[in-house]
């Protein structure tokens, strides 16, 4: 009997060790292959036109979320769809990092219980995050943050973290004499880790983060998410984070946020507003996208639309082609001082290019018709000037 109760401890420390290997080892890389995968194609055709232009232009992406991943983005990766030296091909100039701290079970974009089973929680745990992060979500945002310090130490200068317009400008002149280095902006993907404290707004400033959702798949206490359950507006935290984060040397992020926020911050505000993520309600009219009067009325505050590289926000094509289409589409709605990008990379979603490839984006945007002037704009140069204006 002891021999079989010997055997039987074994088999099961077997097991255990077997789903340890499997949970800590296996799992998270394999969800982050699946969920941020590339389709596989031919090389993009990009004219010779292109290609000089391409490498003349700013390129700033207002939206990517690999700091979730256990990926060191000073390597070339082989999953995901966006890190240092993959940028540095695309020629990208500019890139947010988001912290995203909280995802409901069962995701979607019709509606979602704040109280939903977390999968971040998951992840975090499953990834061997600090102990800290694993029941606070403004500890999250903090290691999300430090993480990409840990890679600007480590880049041998081709990440450079930008907190001020000064840093902003050091990036771009380097960038003019032709050195491989890319500005990171740190921002977080709704605002529930301030956990409802206004007093945490400090800790997460000072980590870096310099763009602030409002809200993501679930209404929180700063108000309604366009994914939540009742579309409602601002709370009077809300109000009370939105009248701070003006005054600070910050970008709003209106991305997920419930049209009837979106209204409110506009009400409450003065400055430049952003859409990170996302697409154009008459292009594209699904849920996920703003009617287009509220994207107009977002863009008459000097703000900026990101348009995502994904099939739920474009309807269909997210080859370089299909998304030049719905830029030139927006740009048709909101004025080409208003239009940016926001791919949304490493936002488990599916692209059918990665930011190395963003000569092919050029080309098709020369192919649709679009400008030199306007394609510098789009590109990048609305992303700066916004930016430039907030982090004062």
């Amino acid at each position: 009997m002891r021999r079989i109760l010997k055997w039987l401890s074994g088999l099961v420390l077997a097991a255990l060790i077997a789903g340890a290997v499997i949970f800590f080892g296996f799992l998270p890389a394999h969800v982050e292959d699946t969920s941020n995968n590339v389709i596989d194609h031919e090389p993009y055709p990009v004219s010779d036109t292109a290609a000089q232009l391409h490498e003349t232009l700013i390129v700033g992406d207002l939206h990517a979320d690999p700091l979730l991943w256990n990926r060191d983005l000073n390597q070339r990766g082989d999953r995901g769809q966006v890190d240092i030296p993959r940028l540095i091909e695309g020629n990208v100039a500019l890139q947010v990092f988001t912290a995203v701290t909280k995802s409901p079970a069962g995701q979607n974009y019709d509606s979602n219980a704040a109280d939903a089973f977390d999968n971040i929680t998951l992840l975090a745990i499953g990834q061997l995050w600090p102990l800290r992060t694993w029941g606070s979500l403004r500890e999250r945002a903090i290691y999300q943050a430090e993480k990409l310090h840990a890679f600007e130490a480590e880049s041998d200068g081709k990440l450079k973290i930008i907190r001020t317009a000064a840093d902003l400008d050091m990036v771009l002149d380097a960038k003019a004499r032709g050195e491989n280095v890319v500005g990171g902006i740190l921002g977080i993907e709704g605002g529930h880790p301030l956990e409802g404290d206004l007093a945490n707004l400090d800790p997460i400033f000072d980590a870096g983060h310099r763009v602030f959702g409002l809200q993501h798949f679930f209404d929180n206490e700063l108000g309604g998410s366009l994914h939540g359950e009742g579309n409602s507006g601002l709370t009077e935290f809300g109000r009370a984070v939105v009248a701070e984060l003006a005054n600070r040397p910050v970008v709003i992020d209106l991305a997920h946020s419930s049209p009837q926020v979106a209204r409110d911050v506009l009400e409450l505000t003065d400055v430049p507003l952003i859409v990170s993520h996302g697409g154009l309600h008459g292009y594209c009219p699904v849920k996920r996208n703003f009617p287009d009067d509220l994207m107009q009325d977002i863009a008459a505050t000097g703000g900026v639309i990101g348009m995502g590289y994904w099939a739920d926000v474009t309807c269909g094509d997210i080859s370089p082609n299909g998304i030049a289409k719905m830029i030139k589409a927006a740009v048709e709605t909101v004025g080409e001082d208003h239009v940016a990008l926001g791919s949304d990379y490493d936002g488990s979603v599916e692209t059918a290019f990665d930011t190395s490839e963003l000569a092919a984006l050029t080309s098709a945007l020369l192919d649709e018709g679009l400008n030199e002037l306007q394609i510098r704009k789009v590109m990048g140069e609305n992303m700066v000037r916004v930016f430039r204006a907030r982090l004062n």
